[in-house]
């Protein structure tokens, strides 16, 4: 069934897994100062009733606020998956991706969709590590991680994205109808790199904008050694995967 509503430009990809204090603040800011956008929430039957939240704001605004809800915590690649088709059938022109946890700022928001609005791009990323982006409250060690794992990327894929781990997206509709979203198969980590090297192979304009990343505030983050590692094997698997033509377009 179709989405009622007229405004099908815009709909944000939010999964969610025990997040009820940061949705709960996180939606009333989207209604009101992205007026543009719908958002779809992509909840794992989360136990602390994060859906049961975004279910009272449906009732406020029911032609913007969707709901798809999972028996269990399927991974994050799973749940953009599961997103980005929901939002190809409703007709969505521009599909975006963020975190429920206030890492990813409105006001970065709307300076992405300004950018994928002008046509100057088919894959808006949020980087953290172009000219003018920046963390906030990060330590160390992460900051080590997360631009090691930059540089991997770079070295084994070529693809010249400074931050291909980054998980604040937004896409022409166009690319998500040719990137074979069923041969996706990470999580974490290893799924944001998939997905913006399955763009790059298929000659996409990918453009980066600074934005600040700040350390979420309310719930527990979600990385783990699991994701990490999905990470260090799955870099190579996509080159692997490239030279086999599974990124090739799924329209002829």
């Amino acid at each position: 069934m179709r989405v009622d509503g007229e405004n099908k430009e815009l709909l944000i990809v939010i999964p969610t897994y025990n997040e009820r204090e940061n949705i709960s603040n996180l939606l009333p800011e989207l209604m009101e100062r992205v007026p543009c956008a719908h958002v779809l929430v992509v909840d794992d039957n989360s136990p602390d009733r994060t859906a049961e939240v975004v279910k009272d704001f449906q009732k406020q605004y029911p032609e913007r606020i969707h709901l798809i809800e999972r028996e269990g915590k399927q991974g994050l690649g799973t749940a953009y998956i599961t997103g980005f088709k929901w939002a190809l059938t409703q007709g969505y022109e521009y599909i975006g991706e963020m975190d429920a946890d206030f890492s990813h700022r409105v006001d970065d928001l709307l300076r992405l969709i300004e950018v994928i609005r002008n046509g100057g791009a088919d894959v808006v990323v949020g980087s953290r590590y172009v000219k003018g982006g920046k963390t906030v409250n990060w330590t160390w060690d992460r900051k080590v991680l997360s631009r090691g794992a930059s540089i991997y990327v770079r070295f084994w894929t070529c693809m010249p994205i400074k931050d291909p781990t980054a998980g604040f997206v937004i896409y022409k509709r166009k690319v998500l109808e040719t990137i074979p979203l069923d041969k996706i198969s990470f999580s974490g980590y290893a799924f944001q790199i998939e997905m913006k090297f399955a763009a790059w192979v298929q000659g996409y304009k990918i453009v980066e904008i600074p934005i600040t990343f700040v350390d979420r505030i309310e719930g527990s983050s979600k990385m783990n050694r699991k994701i990490v590692y999905e990470a260090i094997i799955g870099v190579p698997m996509l080159v692997w995967k490239r030279l086999k033509g599974i990124y090739s377009s799924t329209k002829g």
